[in-house]
């Protein structure tokens, strides 16, 4: 089994991931384009024509010269601000389409690989990396492809307008509109990718020694390294704020670069206006418009540096994304996968070899009939967690064949063999809300006089009674605000409530003091009376209540 690590190239380009996630999305931007190209087209149309009234104007005609460039004043004023609202709108509607779309397809990826192949990350870089890097895609549609596509055509249009008034005003207009477009974005991209590239990173960094300090603090206040961890999170900050720093300075450089190249666009033109007013190509009123509209023009193309820029980060984001994306698997599923046996089941390893790096287990043959209870015991190391992974296919054999009913599970889904299949392992993970909705998790559509039966089950049906909120109490981050018995109790009546046939019962004791364990794995095995249980524990101590006992030798 291969484990992604961070930092490795991933299959996906960052450019694919976008396309891919973006397609559903399509229609939509392209009517947000043509929209910004309208709003950016009635900009340049209300500079143009402000220009030649108020030229015009300045002659004294008869006011009914001036009627049609009033009313277009007044069109192009209001369908400009009428068109950025609705460019706006249906362009961010198909960019958060997008966004959802990348985030379910990364939750997914993270929920097929999460059990082995997530070794490689850290957690608090992994939850920045499904938050503000997923967001990057924002960036890409919105602050770069659609500015782009929206200054294409307002400058094209505009070349041609300012090139039919004065062929020499729309050159000048071209060759800014050039380098506003490419030169200029090429420069700052160029400076911004080894800053702008280093943003992503960086805060996953800090997320990761934040995150550390943070559940790490009774360790490391017990053993006085609070400090070295406070200093690494610190020199982390610092870099981060320094490569903030170089990329604030780029998009400074790069919006000096576009304000001097408008201007010396406006002044090219007033100078090639003026000369062709005295040969008498041109009236009076037209210089204003070949000077003023490169003005209107400038603020459509305007934003290119800074998108050029904000690719780059979001270029640094997106591939941090695609390493999530394309973890392998540890357990893939089948192209053409088999159904389910008909129960009752019977699960068996035959000569199974297996381990998440190198093989944990060697040559294991075990058999769990239907009704049977058998004991998995041995020393921490010897495999035992292993073999539990592999009965719910969160792990593949790396030899040898593990069975339900004489059907290979690598010929299953992974989700129909863990209908069949529930673990409790150590861990017992409780969501940060109330008893009632942790236990939906194994059963969503559960009533409430279903809660009560699972929670009878596991003995805890008169503690929850007796509290003040019961069912509604918080159980707190990690299930902090309970015991690590309770605990557990608590995700076994989510298990008994997910009702599998097979339960799989991981060191469900661990942790805990001898007599508090004693009578939780009674509890245990008395809850599961009448189903197929496996447990795994290296206590030996009292193992009475089950049929068979099978012991793995320590490495």
């Amino acid at each position: 089994m291969t484990v992604t690590r961070a930092g490795a190239a991933p299959r996906t380009s960052w450019l694919r991931l976008v396309l891919v996630t973006a397609r559903p999305a399509l229609p939509r931007l392209l009517v947000s384009a043509v929209l910004g190209a309208g709003a950016g087209a009635a900009g340049v149309g209300l500079m143009a024509c402000a220009a030649w009234l108020i030229s015009r104007a300045a002659l004294h005609p008869p006011v009914l010269q001036l009627m049609v460039a009033i009313v277009a004043v007044r069109a192009f004023g209001i369908g400009r601000g009428v068109l950025r609202y609705l460019e706006r709108l249906t362009g961010h509607d198909a960019a958060f389409r997008a966004l959802v779309a990348l985030r379910v397809r990364a939750y997914r990826g993270l929920a097929e690989v999460a059990p082995g192949g997530l070794a490689g990350f850290r957690r608090g870089d992994l939850a920045e990396r499904l938050t503000a890097d997923v967001d990057a895609v924002l960036d890409v549609l919105v602050r770069v492809v659609l500015p782009y596509a929206a200054a294409l055509l307002v400058g094209v249009g505009s070349v041609a307008l300012a090139g039919t008034l004065l062929p020499a005003a729309g050159l000048a207009l071209a060759v800014a509109l050039i380098v506003l477009a490419i030169g200029v974005p090429a420069v700052q991209a160029g400076a911004a990718r080894r800053s702008d590239g280093r943003l992503a990173p960086l805060r996953g960094e800090l997320a990761t020694h934040t995150v550390d300090l943070l559940h790490g603090l009774p360790d490391l206040t017990a053993f006085g390294a609070t400090g070295t961890h406070l200093a690494a999170a610190a020199d982390a900050d610092r870099r981060l704020r320094a490569a903030g720093e170089r990329s604030a300075a780029t998009a400074g450089l790069g919006s000096a670069a576009a304000v001097l190249v408008t201007g010396a666009c406006v002044l090219a033109g007033l100078i090639a206006g003026a000369a062709a007013v005295r040969a008498g190509t041109i009236s009076g009123e037209l210089l204003a418009v070949v000077t003023l509209t490169p003005l209107a023009v400038a603020e459509a193309v305007s934003g290119l540096p800074a998108a050029a820029q904000r690719l780059a980060g979001a270029r640094a984001a997106l591939r941090r994304v695609a390493e999530v994306v394309d973890a392998a698997p540890p357990a893939p599923d089948p192209a053409d996968p088999v159904p389910l046996p008909a129960g009752p089941y019977t699960l068996r390893l035959h000569d199974v070899t297996a381990g998440w790096a190198d093989p944990a287990v060697r040559g294991l043959d075990l058999t769990l009939a239907p009704g049977r209870r058998v004991a998995l015991a041995g020393p921490s190391g010897a495999g035992k967690s292993t073999v539990a992974a592999l009965l719910v296919r969160f792990l593949d054999p790396q030899a040898g064949r593990v069975t339900l009913n004489g059907t290979d599970l690598r010929d299953m889904r992974g989700a129909d063999v863990r209908r069949v299949v529930g673990l409790l392992d150590d861990r017992a993970y409780l969501f940060d809300t109330g008893i009632a909705a942790n236990l939906r998790v194994g059963r969503p559509g559960a009533t409430e006089a279903e809660l009560w039966q699972a929670l009878a089950a596991a003995r805890l049906e008169d503690w929850v009674r007796s509290l003040p909120a019961g069912l509604d109490t918080e159980v707190g981050e990690h299930g902090m605000a309970v015991s690590g018995g309770e605990r557990r109790r608590l995700a076994l009546a989510r298990l008994l409530l997910a009702d599998p046939p097979v339960l799989v019962l991981d060191e469900p004791a661990e942790h805990l003091d001898e007599p508090t364990a004693a009578a939780l794995t009674a509890d245990l095995l008395d809850a599961t009376h009448g189903r197929t249980v496996l447990l795994i524990t290296h206590r030996e101590a009292d193992l009475s209540g089950v049929d068979e006992v099978i012991r793995l030798p320590g490495r």
